[in-house]
């Protein structure tokens, strides 16, 4: 069961990440998505699935989106009434600056359960105009005593220009987050030197160690490749160079992602800090969407073999 695994800080963790269809869908549509999705998950090996709630990021940075925002189904709505079959659990990502102190604490009430899980996500942009803080929201379910798992949200590239991110663990921790998942990792060094002070200041002041899942994002064209840029992924400029010369960029990225993974699995075992994975597609395309699922398995076999 997955709370048990984050409990007891269990390495190689699972996750997939997808987000729920637009909210323009009609239900007819929605059911007909949602077959596809069950039809392409239902056999994979994973301990849970993820499901973002997407906030137009557009205020963030001056650079011009590369795909319009749509808003999405509510990610709670898509997982209980249209992945209902799915045979393992949900992992809600909450973003909280849109929910009224009333509307969490009736959503915590309704998710009062040992196979509830979630991760609350805070404002896109300092701009962004909020009717509850994290503050708010984390104060709010430590005094219902909630029964939710909570987990949390790391980015490694803030780490780079800030050398905090590993004391914004810290405080999630102190808050009840019992696990994170990062954004999408391409800078293996930066995200190395995040997970070293993680665990250095956690050990030397007496802090709990909980898992960290490693998002990883295939990458087929240059076209996605722009579009993680602007969602904030750091990809250091030898790399994008490769990527770009590669006379298959999806093969490339592959190849790329499986490594990091490879080298960050093997540094929590170093280092005493339990490393999953998360698996997304940020593209729509089938052949971008196989890829992701190609590399569930393969990373399952980068585990195995790490694994006793």
């Amino acid at each position: 069961m997955l709370r048990d695994k984050i409990l007891l800080k269990k390495n190689g963790i699972i996750l997939y990440g997808m987000t729920p269809p637009k909210s323009t869908n009609s239900r007819d549509d929605l059911e007909v998505i949602a077959k596809k999705h069950i039809n392409r998950l239902k056999d994979l090996d994973i301990d849970a699935l993820v499901l973002y709630d997407i906030q137009d990021e557009t205020q963030r940075t001056n650079k011009k989106r590369p795909f319009p925002f749509m808003q999405t189904i509510n990610p709670d709505i898509y997982s209980k009434q249209y992945l209902s079959t799915l045979n393992f659990p949900s992992i809600i990502y909450k973003a909280i600056g849109k929910h009224t102190k009333e509307e969490l604490k009736l959503w915590i009430k309704q998710n009062q359960n040992d196979d509830a899980y979630c991760v609350f996500v805070g404002a896109a942009s300092y701009n962004q105009k909020l009717k509850m803080t994290m503050k708010d929201a984390y104060t709010l379910n430590n005094e219902m005593n909630s029964n939710l798992l909570l987990g949390g949200i790391t980015i490694p590239e803030r780490h780079k220009l800030k050398e905090d991110e590993h004391l914004r663990l810290i405080s999630k921790i102190n808050n009840g987050c019992k696990f994170f998942i990062t954004q999408c990792v391409y800078d293996l060094e930066n995200t190395k030197i995040f997970l070293t002070d993680y665990a250095k200041y956690a050990k030397e002041n007496k802090k709990e160690i909980v898992p960290v899942m490693i998002t990883l994002t295939p990458c087929g064209s240059e076209k996605t490749l722009e579009f993680m840029k602007w969602l904030g992924i750091n990809i250091p400029n030898y790399l994008e160079e490769d990527l770009k010369e590669s006379s298959d960029i999806l093969e490339e990225s592959m190849k790329l992602l499986l490594n990091i993974f490879e080298e960050l699995f093997k540094f929590g075992i170093k280092k005493g800090i339990p490393i999953g994975c998360n698996i997304e597609s940020v593209s729509i395309k089938k052949l971008e969407i196989d890829a992701s699922i190609l590399l569930v398995h393969k990373i399952k076999d980068i585990i195995k073999k790490y694994t006793k």
